[in-house]
């Protein structure tokens, strides 16, 4: 059997057999993990502030792009997005595109109920009832109880040695395997990590590795399973080319062979891994990258306060597209038109919305929905503007717990 973790006796996946164009890339070495070296049991080190000196050199005082941390030494590195033709683009970048993201989709016209005068044939009262009551039963999602088997991919991407590299993405994929094995119960050997730094081919963060990848975190998903989606690298907007955004943009996320192979699109990340779920599965994404607000493409965003952002624009025709009766849901860096950051904790460049979700959970392990979305946004507002975002495939309860 393969498994998706370090082992030398480890059989190679035939997905994974295709060489990868990065394999020879030469590979930067990180700084240490926050695991163990640096636990979130220890109090946080403050944040680097945007235009703090490194830590490595008090003397260079460099601006912090945004989803960039320089490592020793600090050559000014790159926003996470990437320069492509006609896509505006960050994980973490120096301008703020204003993509202004909004479902607004018409609502269907329903045609007038048209009546017969035939005589309808008579059904028992009790048959009615019990054939509206078993079908009630199955209607609308259900909550996932996540006692099932657990499964992760945390992918992150440095882009080493090209021209907008990022420092901290790598060690954010690590970071989010450890905690979500000792946290919360999850074997190494269902988590998947694609990392750049990584000498294995079928464990480079590419376009073919990423795609194959996420087939695999679905795969067999039963009812009750708990599925974790983990993206940290370059993130960014792109023309809409199917007509489902209202602001004509899709989001899109970068492999580290893009230059090559392309981008990500958002539809394509649902398609793959929301609409192939079975009625309550859980999945929970966590994307620390720039324009990431509806990465996921989930019809349902929530205000801190629990409501529903833009009521009237969740039409009938987009819940129909974009739902799911599985039980997924979606934390987010920023808003479609904010990037994300990059930070220092324990000596090693991290990206700050993968910190302050773990650190929060850390901190307070049994919050609600809400309880954890205002608590993350809490943690990062002291140093940044990002406003770090909710949204589900069905409508939740924000008072109930977080588990996954």
């Amino acid at each position: 059997m393969w498994y998706p973790n370090d082992g030398a006796a480890e059989q190679v996946p035939p997905w994974a057999q295709m060489p990868s164009p990065y394999q020879q890339a030469p590979m930067y070495m990180q700084a240490p993990l926050l695991y163990p070296a640096s636990p979130f049991d220890a109090p946080p080190v403050p944040f680097a502030p945007i235009g703090a000196p490194s830590p490595y050199s008090a003397a260079a005082s460099l601006p912090l792009s945004p989803r960039y941390a320089p490592p020793p030494p600090p050559p000014p590195g790159p926003p996470r997005s990437p320069p492509l033709t006609k896509i505006h683009t960050t994980h973490h970048c120096n301008s703020h595109y204003l993509h202004i993201h909004t479902h607004t989709h018409s609502p269907q016209q329903t045609d007038a109920h048209k009546t017969s005068r035939e005589p309808r044939p008579q059904v028992p009262s009790t048959q009615v009832a019990s054939s509206q009551s078993h079908s009630h039963h199955h209607l609308g999602p259900v909550y996932s109880k996540c006692t099932g088997r657990k499964k992760a991919l945390c992918i992150g991407i440095n882009y080493t040695g090209q021209h907008r590299e990022l420092h901290g993405c790598v060690n954010d994929a690590k970071n989010v395997r450890e905690f979500l094995i000792k946290h919360y119960g999850y074997n190494h050997k269902d988590i998947f990590v694609l990392v750049d730094d990584s000498t294995h081919p079928h464990r480079q963060p590419t376009r073919a590795n990423i795609i194959n990848a996420m087939h695999w975190l679905v795969k067999d998903a039963k009812a009750h399973d708990s599925l974790v989606f983990h993206y940290s690298g370059h993130g960014g907007q792109t023309k809409d080319l199917d007509g489902d955004e209202v602001d004509g943009l899709d989001e899109v996320i970068f492999p580290v062979d893009y230059k090559w192979k392309g981008h990500i699109v958002d539809d394509e990340l649902h398609k793959i891994m929301v609409k192939q779920l079975p009625k309550g599965c859980r999945l929970t994404a966590l994307f620390d990258s720039c324009h990431s607000g509806s990465a996921l493409d989930l019809p349902y965003l929530y205000h801190s306060d629990g409501r529903v952002k833009g009521h009237s624009e969740v039409t009938p025709s987009h819940v129909k597209e974009k739902s799911t009766k599985a039980d997924v849901i979606s934390f987010s860096g920023c808003t479609d038109s904010q990037t994300s950051a990059d930070t220092y904790q324990g000596g090693a460049a991290v990206g700050a919305m993968s910190y302050a979700f773990m650190k929060s959970l850390n901190d307070k392990p049994n919050q609600t929905y809400q309880q954890l979305l205002l608590s993350v946004r809490s943690i990062l507002k002291k140093n940044y503007s990002q406003k770090p975002q909710l949204s589900a495939a069905h409508r939740i309860d924000t008072t109930r717990r977080f588990i996954m």
